[in-house]
């Protein structure tokens, strides 16, 4: 089996920005972690290529509970070994038990060096507190760091976000996850934009910054594989290339997605009804969808191209039985004559206009 994704649902508080399913609720921590360990249980796998834990905060568990999860999944014996952490739950402590559980991949939130920005984003940590952490991590052992930082800020100039990009460099982790600011709804940040009151850059400035930072990284040593991610050599994250590349992967906690035998399902997102769920039925499964061809070559399409290299077509050839130049030959062709697309050798991808202009070509491939 490819990848294992688990979800610990619980935050100290809600980013201005975040959507993902999280609550500020650290009361249900013993309880969730409880369930969550039975239907790990259910689980037929024997092993996995790779495991990440996400949330959420995953190091806001208390090390009691952060090591009856890791010992329950000490059963499965994963390449790469990924937990999410945020600086301010995160210790010396916690550090050492995660290298002590052969978790060998870390991945820090950071989003800004700037302790004024961090506060505009409901972040609870310091940018000292995040230094703290990674030199820590780099004590105890751990030899593969992502972090994550955030561009298009609100009231943030390109110079200052450069100014965090180079900070970032200085400390040499292996892997920078770097995002544009997007505005969800349901968010602090979407009411706040709603009623004008976030400066955010405008497309073109944006765009500008992207190309600065593909250039930047690029001349520090850090190769892009997809639109956002960037990593020394060898140091791709793997659990991310396996939803990219149309492998199939377990999801377990609340709201978590599988990807199986051609079948896409989710657990149910509310915390309290997955708890109940579990201890029910040893199953919080919501809803379950049978892909149609057109639904899976569209996915393996949108979702390859997402990566420098592209789709191969010999890949799609040989899982579809199909040619993709015949099925998409209108598509495929309005896109290379517009610059977006570009076919080279046996692969198809995105050029740097196509990166630019990404979500249009993505939308091209949906039937």
């Amino acid at each position: 089996m490819k990848g294992l994704y688990v979800h610990i649902p619980f935050c100290k508080s809600k980013c201005f920005y975040c959507d993902f399913n999280s609550i500020v609720n650290d009361m249900l921590q013993d309880e969730y972690v409880d369930v969550l360990l039975k239907e790990i249980d259910s689980l037929s796998e024997e092993n996995f290529d790779t495991i990440f834990i996400g949330g959420g905060t995953p190091t806001i568990l208390s090390i009691k509970n952060l090591q009856k999860l890791l010992n329950k999944l000490s059963r499965f014996n994963p390449i790469e070994y990924t937990i999410e952490a945020n600086p301010g739950t995160l210790n010396k402590e916690k550090l050492i038990l995660l290298k002590n559980y052969g978790i060998n991949r870390l991945s820090l939130g950071l989003q800004s060096v700037d302790d004024k920005m961090l506060k505009k984003l409901g972040r609870i940590h310091k940018y000292e507190d995040f230094l703290k952490n990674y030199f820590d991590a780099r004590d105890v052992g751990f030899t593969n760091i992502n972090v994550d930082i955030m561009f298009n800020l609100p009231n943030q100039t390109k110079e200052e976000f450069m100014f965090n990009l180079y900070e970032l460099i200085k400390i040499n982790p292996e892997h920078i996850s770097c995002y544009s600011l997007i505005i969800e709804e349901g968010t602090k940040f979407y009411e706040m934009h709603v009623k004008n009151e976030l400066m955010l850059l405008d497309e073109e400035e944006e765009r500008l910054i992207y190309h600065e930072i593909n250039n930047v990284l690029k001349q520090n040593g850090y190769i892009q594989y997809e639109i956002s991610n960037y990593a020394k050599k060898g140091y791709e994250c793997k659990h991310n290339i396996i939803y990219w590349t149309d492998e199939e992967y377990i999801g377990v906690g609340a709201g978590a997605h599988s990807y199986y035998e051609g079948k896409r399902f989710n657990n149910i997102s509310n915390v309290y009804e997955y708890i109940n769920k579990i201890k029910l039925y040893n199953s919080a499964v919501e809803e379950c969808i049978n892909l149609t061809e057109a639904e899976h070559m569209s996915e393996f399409i949108f979702l390859g191209l997402r990566m420098n290299r592209g789709i191969n077509i010999n890949q799609f050839k040989s899982k579809f039985n199909k040619d993709i130049m015949e099925i998409y030959s209108k598509e495929i062709n309005e896109l290379i004559n517009n610059g977006l697309i570009e076919k080279v050798g046996e692969n198809i991808r995105l050029t740097e206009k196509g990166r630019d202009l990404s979500n249009l070509v993505f939308v091209s491939f949906i039937k």
